[in-house]
């Protein structure tokens, strides 16, 4: 086959409604409908090329090959895309984050939605984003909702009849339709003991997750509704319930899941301190120490500097809204 090198940016995300948990872990179909919104700050580059004189997969990550595990897990995602291209040919891919992976940051959305949209291409293929979204969650489920730009939903397909080309997502606002910021307080950049991957599958055995389940679609609407409204105080106690359900959820499965560090509370304290003098903020977390402040445009520069006052914090990303996957002329390699 004659070669073509294609790049491609995707923006992590961060969820509003969370992602927890599967119905069918093969396929990584979620438990519930969720809601999000992509990061322009925190991006991945990946560069991807099919040669039929590679012998073996090439898979490089920040400049180093990649470990066995996440080898794995890029191969078998490109196995994927080489049968919907009905290709055989081994590929090189180079992928860069310009942001900590694997602490907690939806690093795994961005990096399988920029490869799905990169290798796609060079293999040939020109799909529509609901089918580059369907595509991308069967790498890692978050980045289905890395694929659309702005704000965006990503649905379940929970029901008995629902089959795999229903579970995708699906912009519900584009990035400018609202001011909001995500101030990012990293207090640890060190890689989680236990991925999310893990967390999906052990999320069963919390007696708790039932109950969450059976509760969960109120919320998601009236969140989903106060978004749309574009109302900060509407939805903040919800997005910040939704942080504490899904670690009490991961510390009572088995075994438990402990992603806090000392910091982590430390700035959920401060936020709460800082909401109680006035000034409108609200936290969340992916599955991982690091702590996501959520605030209208308007406050950002204020909740930026009082977060890099804390002794816990060690970087700060302020992140508006981003777009989505697209196709980029810089390549890698």
């Amino acid at each position: 086959m004659q070669t073509r090198k294609v790049t491609a940016i995707s923006c992590a995300n961060i969820a509003f409604i969370k992602y927890w948990g599967n119905h069918d872990a093969k396929l990584r179909m979620p438990l519930n409908d969720s809601l999000s919104m992509n990061l322009d700050a925190l991006t991945t580059e990946t560069t991807v090329e099919f040669d039929d004189a590679l012998e073996n997969d090439e898979i490089v990550i920040g400049g180093e090959p990649a470990d066995e595990k996440t080898t794995a897990r890029v191969v078998e995602h490109l196995n994927r895309i080489r049968q919907e291209a009905k290709l055989n040919a081994k590929a090189r891919v180079h992928s860069r984050n310009n942001f900590p992976s694997a602490a907690g940051l939806a690093s795994s959305a961005s990096a399988f939605a920029a490869l799905t949209l990169a290798a796609t291409r060079a293999a040939g293929l020109e799909l529509g984003e609901r089918q580059l979204s369907i595509l991308a969650r069967q790498g890692s489920g978050s980045a289905a909702r890395s694929i659309p730009a702005g704000f965006v939903e990503w649905l379940a397909a929970t029901n008995v009849t629902s089959t795999s080309e229903q579970s995708y997502a699906r912009q519900l606002m584009p990035p400018d339709a609202w001011e909001l910021c995500d101030v990012i307080a990293i207090v640890s950049s060190d890689a989680k003991k236990i991925p999310s991957a893990e967390g999906h599958a052990v999320a069963h055995t919390s007696p708790f997750l039932g109950e969450r389940i059976s509760r969960l679609p109120i919320r998601y609407h009236r969140v989903r509704r106060e978004l749309l409204a574009k109302n900060l105080q509407g939805m903040g106690p919800d997005i910040e319930t939704e942080a504490i359900e899904l670690h009490m959820i991961a510390m009572t499965s088995r075994p438990p899941i402990f992603y806090w560090a000392p910091g982590t509370v430390r700035v959920m304290d401060a936020v709460r301190e800082w909401r109680r003098e006035g000034l409108e903020a609200y936290y969340t977390l992916d599955a991982g120490p690091n702590v996501h402040i959520i605030v209208e445009a308007k406050n950002a520069d204020e909740i930026a500097k009082r977060v890099r006052e804390l002794d816990a914090v060690q970087k700060v990303f302020v992140s508006a809204p981003g777009g989505g996957a697209t196709l980029s002329e810089n390549h890698l390699f």
